[in-house]
């Protein structure tokens, strides 16, 4: 069709699209950067759409106390894959989000002992009750049979001696 390399290139360094992509958006727009640039934002919405279903089961927890110690915030960020988990980029947005919900002016309550009990109470009837009364969370049962389970299938090296 009527594009060069040049085209290719500003569509590229305009969308941040793979080369494929540009080339088969500027066929469909005909040479066009402005209809390639439509293309590839069509391109990318039915993109979307295909995996809005998709489950994010692999991320990060990320803990970030205050300076002064008397704030802190957990945070879970998930993702896809454990392969976007592991890059730099996404561990830097944790750490970031984390840092931004810290500075959130909404922040109510500091200690535990600062909500008062009917807003206590209006949660715990909220969430259906699933939440303990007591302070401590409970000990989970199955974090340490998982950890039994492995170490007791773990087989000792066996030592071969030559006959």
């Amino acid at each position: 069709m009527a594009y060069s390399a040049e085209d290719v290139k500003k569509l590229r360094d305009l969308t941040g699209a793979g080369m494929m992509d540009c080339k088969a958006a500027l066929e469909a727009a005909k040479g066009e950067v402005e209809g390639a640039v439509e293309h590839l934002r069509k391109k990318g919405l039915a993109d979307a759409a295909k995996k809005q279903h998709r489950e994010a089961r692999d991320g990060l927890i990320h803990a970030y106390i205050h300076q002064t110690g008397k704030m802190g915030v957990l945070i879970e960020v998930d993702c896809e894959t454990d392969f976007v988990a592991r890059t730099p980029d996404f561990q830097q947005l944790v750490k970031d989000l984390a840092v931004q919900v810290a500075a959130l002016p909404t922040t109510t309550y500091i200690s535990r002992e600062q909500v008062p009990g009917a807003v206590v109470e209006k949660e715990r009837r909220s969430t259906g009750s699933r939440w303990p009364t007591r302070r401590s969370p409970p000990r989970s049962s199955t974090r340490s049979s998982r950890a039994s389970s492995r170490s007791s299938t773990r087989r000792p090296a066996s030592s071969s001696s030559p006959s």
